[in-house]
């Protein structure tokens, strides 16, 4: 049987010779969870953009800022993270937990190697939890068993949907249309955080952007769309946008001063956090 980096066998349900989002995302991080298919599309997007691991990089520095934030800033402690991916350090609830004890995480990820080896290390307490549901079908997440035991729906719940829709490929319901099903099920002040690729519109990176998107369609992955920045604010309707507003996750309350120029690829993932009234 196949086996990854870490010279870990694959479970023989897993199929090793299609990349997985999650696997792929792992490469890009440098992780141990991840086989020969899924480091060809890294390499294949290095060609276009050397500099490629650092949309991982960034979009994971965003999901820890954002939830450090969710946790100290709004009183919210429930916490709705699709697209969990493989378990890395500084995962959702470890983020948040560290900050608001009570913090109350459920993953939704039905990524099969999620499934064989990511779950277990999710759900390291009793207050993570785990399901297997389809996060583009909102409302099979939103009445899944887990879900609805574990989250109140009466109270404040934050949403995340990080580094996840830009991997959508159907054309109906649209992303816009998946993520309005979502807030509508929200309670009044929950919380609706969303990193997505960008091909933010300038000369200086919209090449780059569509030759990393033209790489991730005709890779093994099969995904992986930048979106204009129109089309981003179009996912957060009805909401209100917490400061700054939608920018590239490298610009959302970084932690301090910037003493280096940001690569190329900084400026093609973009992340915002928006409130609903």
């Amino acid at each position: 049987m196949p086996s990854t980096s870490s010279g870990i066998t694959a479970p023989i349900y897993i199929d090793t010779t299609k990349a997985s989002i999650a696997r792929v995302y792992d490469a890009f991080l440098n992780g141990k969870d991840n086989y020969e298919i899924d480091r060809e599309v890294l390499r294949r997007v290095q060609q276009v953009a050397p500099e490629a691991a650092t949309l991982a990089v960034d979009n994971r520095s965003f999901l820890i800022r954002a939830t450090r934030f969710v946790a100290g800033q709004t009183g919210i402690t429930q916490f709705l993270d699709c697209g969990s991916g493989l378990p890395t350090a500084e995962n959702t609830h470890q983020v948040a937990q560290r900050i608001q004890p009570d913090s109350r995480v459920v993953y939704v990820d039905n990524d099969p190697v999620v499934l064989a080896h990511g779950r277990a290390l999710l759900e390291e307490n009793d207050r993570t939890h785990f399901s297997a549901a389809d996060i583009f079908k909102p409302r099979e997440v939103l009445r899944d068993e887990v879900v609805r035991k574990h989250l109140d729906f009466d109270e404040p719940i934050a949403l995340f949907q990080l580094g996840t829709l830009h991997h959508y490929n159907g054309e109906s319901p649209t992303t816009a249309e998946i993520m309005a099903e979502y807030v509508e099920a929200l309670p009044s002040g929950s919380y609706v955080a969303i990193s997505h690729f960008l091909d933010p519109g300038t000369e200086e990176h919209s090449a780059i952007a569509r030759r990393m998107e033209e790489t991730f369609l005709h890779s093994p992955m099969g995904s992986g769309r930048f979106a204009t920045r129109a089309e981003l604010l179009a996912l957060f309707d009805g909401l209100e946008l917490v400061e700054p507003g939608l920018v590239i996750c490298a610009d959302w309350w970084p932690d301090g001063p910037r003493l280096r120029k940001l690569d190329a690829v900084s400026h093609c993932i973009a992340g915002a956090i928006a409130r609903k009234p």
